[in-house]
């Protein structure tokens, strides 16, 4: 077997026990950029942009995540380390949150740091909503897209990925 039949044949491994269908056509982003004054997601590959989202952000936007149930979504260079097909929300990709540096800062104020945040859908009893979603920032921190904008994302962003997210 050659590289690329490999590399085809863990594709379908991983898309299959991730309750994905495979998508064999897929340019994968090897970075993420979000940019939360303009509440984008772009997704990115040697430089160029494949694909820009608006998202949905936590009520209080400004300002990196410094605590657990600030509502604040997090800013920094962090990765995407794992998927869940099963989420509470429509698909979910979790952001590495917190890193080290922000580890650092809760520790120096005492406080808890918080996780799970991710790049997910809607709820399933809201996915009616759509792209109305975005008319209010509502996640606990986390950055929102249509359930038809996950699924695109989802295909095209491997586990591994960096995410940058900037003020």
């Amino acid at each position: 077997m050659n590289s690329i039949s490999i590399k085809a044949l863990i594709c379908v491994i991983v898309c299959l026990s991730a309750g994905m269908p495979p998508r064999m056509d897929t340019v994968h982003a090897d970075k993420i950029v979000v940019v939360k004054s303009l509440r984008t997601l772009t997704l990115m590959r040697q430089g160029k942009v494949l694909e820009s989202f608006r998202v949905a952000l936590g009520p209080e936007p400004k300002g990196p995540k410094s605590r657990v149930g600030d509502g604040r979504t997090p800013e920094g260079t962090y990765v995407i380390d794992s998927k869940n097909a099963h989420s509470h929300y429509h698909l979910s990709l979790h952001i590495s949150y917190p890193n080290a540096t922000d580890r650092t800062r809760a520790q120096k104020t005492g406080v808890d740091p918080g996780g799970e945040i991710m790049i997910h859908g809607l709820p399933p009893a809201w996915a009616w909503v759509g792209s109305a979603h975005r008319e209010k920032d509502w996640t606990l921190g986390c950055i929102a897209v249509t359930d038809s904008e996950i699924e695109e994302i989802w295909a095209k962003v491997p586990v591994g990925t960096p995410i940058e997210i900037r003020p």
